[in-house]
């Protein structure tokens, strides 16, 4: 069974989608779910991205079973590293997801974190600051929507543009392997065809290195976006030589 590993109920700050929703809009897709709750210690904003896990496993254990796993999506911060760890000891998630979503400390969604910022001084910095984010977040399963940034850049071309930062992707790519990190393929973007050509030889590279696995991740707020473009994503990932896994009690599972 193909897992969506990456979504979001209302455990997290930014989402209202109820559990039944998206385990009835799963099995209709005939697919199981990972929800990986949102953990970014000292977000900026009035969002606080974090939740109380033991309240979380209690609710949701009793529905936990061959088709839905227990995660939590780690904001990688080298500040917050410790606590980060700590809390995803406290309970026995079966995946941990590790994502960039701040950049010295301000939010990627927001324009100032752009403001007055060529894109490639800008994606060398967000590169360079995943490559340590992994190396120091080691207990991490997962790395989360690498293309993030693309989702709110301004520049006429957002996209990753691996020919452009070979240096710093391959470092990615390579402290990934290096590290047991499976790459996520974030299905959010997929239907666009620049995007998707542009990730290509990421995905490409990322197998060269030694990479073998990824896990799909819809990164699902709202039901209708469960198991969105997993045609697609299958497709990409077997034309990749990548096999499609999901997380169980931190051990991969081939879907």
């Amino acid at each position: 069974m193909i897992f969506d590993s990456h979504s979001h109920t209302e455990f997290s700050a930014d989402s209202k989608m109820k559990a039944e929703d998206a385990l009835r809009a799963a099995r209709e897709k005939g697919i199981g779910m990972v929800f990986t709750e949102h953990l970014d210690v000292d977000f900026p904003g009035e969002l606080k991205f974090s939740f109380d896990p033991e309240k979380y496993w209690k609710t949701y254990e009793p529905l936990r079973g061959d088709d839905l796993h227990l995660g939590v999506e780690v904001g990688m911060q080298a500040a917050t590293v410790e606590k980060s760890r700590a809390f995803a000891q406290r309970v026995p998630f079966d995946l941990v997801i590790g994502s960039v979503h701040l950049l010295h400390g301000i939010d990627i969604y927001e324009k100032e974190c752009f403001e007055g910022r060529e894109k490639e001084e800008l994606y060398r910095d967000y590169f360079r600051t995943m490559a340590d984010s992994i190396a120091a977040h080691d207990f991490i399963n997962v790395l989360g929507h690498i293309d993030y940034i693309a989702r709110t850049a301004p520049y006429k071309n957002p996209e990753l543009s691996y020919g452009a930062f070979v240096e710093e992707i391959d470092n990615v790519l390579r402290t990934a392997a290096e590290h047991d990190v499976v790459l996520e393929l974030n299905t959010r973007r997929l239907k666009n065809r620049r995007a998707l050509k542009e990730l290509a030889p990421i995905y490409s590279r990322y197998h060269e290195l030694g990479g073998t696995c990824v896990t799909l991740g819809s990164d699902a707020h709202d039901a209708s976006a469960i198991g969105a473009n997993f045609a697609i994503a299958e497709d990409f990932a077997q034309a990749m030589g990548l096999r499609i896994v999901t997380f169980c009690e931190r051990k991969p599972e081939f879907c």
